[in-house]
């Protein structure tokens, strides 16, 4: 199946609470409750929101009420019923919907990906924690098909809780934890994603991946393209926004800081509205093998992605910034966001009607 879909996201903290339950849990039961097609629910390493305050499991004293991260996707009429619910949950964060293209296999060369210069394509694919693919793990055999195929960059991030075909899947502490879901978001040329789509499918047993389109800003320190160039709103006046996401290894540096935690303390201290880090299980970005956790290693090698968004003329100069600290590795991407829904305490800002696709 190839339909149109949205992806509704929300960052928040994860000691936020709506009465007596945490957030967390009551957005899953909202996705579970309308049957979702997928969610996932992630725990980042560090980041700060409207508040300022950064969260970090870097140092001990400030590993509490880490951010958490929630993604569910379906076909729009589904995410916005669901949305109706999430709203009414009343709780601080930030909350985005995006376009994407939903496929669920069989599929094969389905779909005409951008060509134009400098744009690109996002390819997720959502998979169980434990499913298997060709004998081994189904993301380690997913992410050696996208490097084999050439595409820029692939990430698996891991969830903790979410639905999978409809059906609730939560990480416990003691079971298998099979089916709880994780992703391997991956970007690269067009021409290339929809080339490696027949095989992909060849390779999962129920696949479903979503497609977006998106700009390679860097790669590897290499400038490739700016942000693009979009109005503060659309021709109705709602607020169009942006997001910068930047790929990198956990060990990667500038100068004698880690890249990641440098990137989030400028940002933080430019003023940027917040910024959030995933810490990735395996991937790679540009020319290097996959790679990530191992029992064998002392020294871990997983990848980190960090994501910000905010009104596009502020996201140039956030930009200017990632270029600085991006100069001799990491994947930098842009994205249009059509919806952006922020609130804390005495802030809100946006609103989750979608702005007009820009052309």
């Amino acid at each position: 199946m190839n339909a149109d879909c949205l992806k509704l996201t929300v960052y928040f903290g994860e000691r936020d609470r709506i009465g007596r339950r945490f957030l967390a849990d009551a957005l899953v039961d909202v996705y579970a409750r309308h049957e979702l097609e997928t969610s996932v629910v992630m725990r980042a390493t560090q980041g700060f929101g409207a508040k300022q305050l950064l969260r970090t499991d870097r140092l001990l004293t400030l590993s509490e009420d880490l951010p958490l991260v929630s993604v569910a996707v379906d076909a729009r009429r589904r995410i916005e019923t669901a949305l109706a619910e999430v709203a009414a949950l009343r709780f601080d964060g930030l909350l985005t919907l995006e376009r994407a293209r939903m496929l669920f296999g069989p599929f094969g060369r389905v779909v005409e990906l951008p060509q134009e210069p400098g744009e690109a394509t996002k390819l997720t694919v959502y998979l169980g924690r434990q499913e298997r693919a060709g004998g081994r793990p189904a993301h380690l055999a997913v992410v050696d098909l996208l490097h084999r195929h050439g595409i820029a960059g692939a990430t698996v991030l891991l969830g903790v809780d979410g639905t999978a075909r409809g059906v609730r899947r939560r990480a416990r502490f003691f079971g298998r934890n099979a089916e709880v879901p994780l992703m391997v978001i991956s970007v690269g040329d067009g021409g290339r994603i929809a080339a490696a789509l027949p095989e992909l499918g060849a390779l999962l047993n129920r696949p479903l991946v979503t497609l977006e389109r998106v700009r390679i800003l860097k790669r590897d320190g290499v400038r490739l393209a700016e942000p693009r160039e979009l109005p503060a709103s659309d021709a109705s006046g709602l607020d169009i926004w942006q997001k910068l996401m930047v790929y990198a290894g956990e060990q990667s540096r500038h100068g004698d800081e880690v890249l990641y935690t440098e990137l989030v303390r400028r940002l933080r201290a430019g003023g940027a509205a917040g910024a959030t880090s995933l810490r990735g299980v395996w991937g790679y970005h540009g020319d290097h093998l996959p790679h990530g956790d191992s029992f064998w290693r002392l020294r871990r090698r997983v990848p980190v992605v960090t994501v910000l968004v905010d009104h596009p003329e502020r996201v140039r100069h956030w930009f200017a910034i990632v270029d600085e600290l991006t100069s001799e590795t990491g994947l930098v991407t842009s994205e249009i966001v059509p919806a952006m829904r922020a609130t804390g305490p005495g802030l809100r800002a946006g609103g989750l009607r979608l702005a007009a696709p820009e052309a």
